[in-house]
């Protein structure tokens, strides 16, 4: 199976450019030699995140995006949970439209799935390349929300 699906849990829908994006995850999977599996990208709010980290990760924190790998050999999968209230404000504190924001956490929980890190100043120089490189070009001003 070969496939890409959005959820919501736990907070409010929004426009997003849904073709746009699978296409980019798309490149991303092609551009290091992989194959898709499926991946599900599931917006949540934060309370519905922080009980996530706390159960499978043992963190008591919020944090706007956590991912789950299950791939296997050269094959891409896994859920990639994001807090949209995490993203609206982090597009607040760095002064950018919530959907670039939003757009930029999916393509960062992608990078994890095909074994990016940002454990390290080097790694998160690295991943924050390869985000703003899957990012350019993308047109998302008909998205404001």
């Amino acid at each position: 199976m070969n496939y890409i699906n959005f959820f919501f849990e736990e907070t409010e829908l929004f426009d997003f450019p849904e073709e746009l994006i699978k296409n980019r995850i798309f490149n991303i999977i092609r551009d290091i030699s992989k194959s898709l599996g499926e991946i599900s990208i599931i917006f949540c709010s934060d309370e519905y995140l922080i009980k996530l980290n706390e159960k499978y990760l043992n963190h008591d924190y919020y944090t706007d995006i956590i991912a789950f790998n299950y791939g296997e050999d050269d094959s891409i999968s896994g859920d990639l949970f994001i807090s949209v209230d995490r993203v609206r404000e982090n597009a607040v504190k760095f002064k950018v439209p919530f959907i670039n924001e939003i757009t930029r956490v999916v393509f960062h929980g992608v990078l994890h799935l095909t074994g990016f890190e940002d454990n390290n100043p080097e790694e998160k120089r690295i991943m924050r390349s390869r985000e703003d490189h899957y990012l350019d070009g993308l047109d998302l001003n008909n998205f404001y929300r």
